[in-house]
């Protein structure tokens, strides 16, 4: 039987190009380093990549946490890992870290389908929560995973599919964090997708500044004049997820940093925290961005990333036990 050009492209997308996981030293250390894993979504027929990085002296026979982390649109893994610092702190706290992407056109331009943004995922019904998870358990598959600790964090609309995945699937994640998301958005003339309820909640801190121009805290258009697309509000998400935490409405309030941070400890039964940044954009707020700001500025050295991992480490999930 003749081969055809065509079924030869066929036959190379069902094998897919998978790159392998890392193999286990000779002396029971996983290979460290950063690998691009490539997988396949059988179900939609895409090539999918995370960005995997594994840090020096993970023994194979011990369990480590996993840390996920969503980057914005138009980003990237490789790009997110640098700009949040993850790969550095992983290696001091002895943790796995993995970067899905989202789709793109050739490497560029990768985003996410979060319900009710962004682009062409959105409008193709991409299932990015489906692969989010596919990761996952891949990962958990072939590597020393402790699945009591595994951790999202998203970053804008990397954020909006984190705050979906919670809403949907929130038994999965011992606990998560938000960057500049938003939990819904709407076009003119179109019906507002919001995120299902749920009351099972899950331990969840939030970041957002001030002066954030892409989603702004206060909700509505992004005043840069980049679209129609009007977005939720950092009070909107706070009300959902003490909906969805158990939360009773009582706030432990802090000014840190001579007012350059305001943290709010919300009482849940899933522990819910705010963190309001003074003066800052649609940007992360680690070591990347705020070691460049003037020595005398509030956030001058502030650290997120730190800041997340230590809330990631208080939390435990019990395995086989859905909260």
């Amino acid at each position: 039987m003749k081969t055809t050009g065509l079924s030869l492209i066929f036959l190379f997308l069902l094998v897919g190009c998978t790159t392998p996981l890392p193999k286990i030293h000779s002396d029971g250390h996983l290979i460290a380093g950063d690998f691009h894993i490539s997988s396949e979504i059988s179900f939609q027929w895409r090539q999918r990549t995370t960005f995997l990085h594994i840090p020096p002296g993970l023994n194979s026979s011990d369990s480590h946490p996993l840390v996920i982390v969503l980057h914005g649109a138009f980003s990237t893994g490789e790009k997110t890992a640098l700009e949040t610092g993850f790969n550095d702190l992983a290696d001091q706290e002895h943790f796995l870290v993995a970067y899905p992407e989202g789709i793109g056109l050739f490497g560029w331009l990768q985003h996410w389908n979060a319900g009710h943004c962004c682009g062409k995922a959105a409008d193709d019904k991409i299932d990015d929560i489906g692969f989010v998870m596919s990761v996952v358990d891949k990962l958990s598959r072939e590597l020393p995973v402790d699945p009591s600790r595994i951790y999202l964090a998203g970053m804008s609309n990397g954020g909006m599919l984190a705050y979906r995945i919670l809403a949907e699937q929130p038994e999965r994640f011992a606990a998560a964090a938000v960057v500049a998301g938003a939990i819904s958005s709407r076009l003119p003339d179109v019906p507002e997708q919001k995120l299902p309820n749920t009351f099972q909640g899950t331990p969840l801190v939030i970041f957002h500044g001030d002066a954030d121009q892409h989603i702004p805290p206060a909700g509505g258009t992004s005043p840069l004049g980049r679209g129609e697309r009007s977005y939720s509000s950092l009070k909107d998400a706070t009300e959902f997820w003490q909906r969805a935490n158990g939360c009773s409405g009582e706030n432990d309030e802090r000014t840190l940093r001579e007012g350059g941070l305001r943290q709010v400890r919300v009482s849940c039964r899933q522990d819910l925290e705010i963190w309001q940044l003074a003066d800052w954009g649609h940007q992360w707020p680690g070591q990347h961005f705020t070691m460049r700001l003037s020595t005398d500025n509030p956030l001058y050295g502030f650290n997120a990333t730190a800041e997340i991992w230590q809330f990631f480490r208080r939390h435990v999930q019990p395995t086989g036990i859905q909260r």
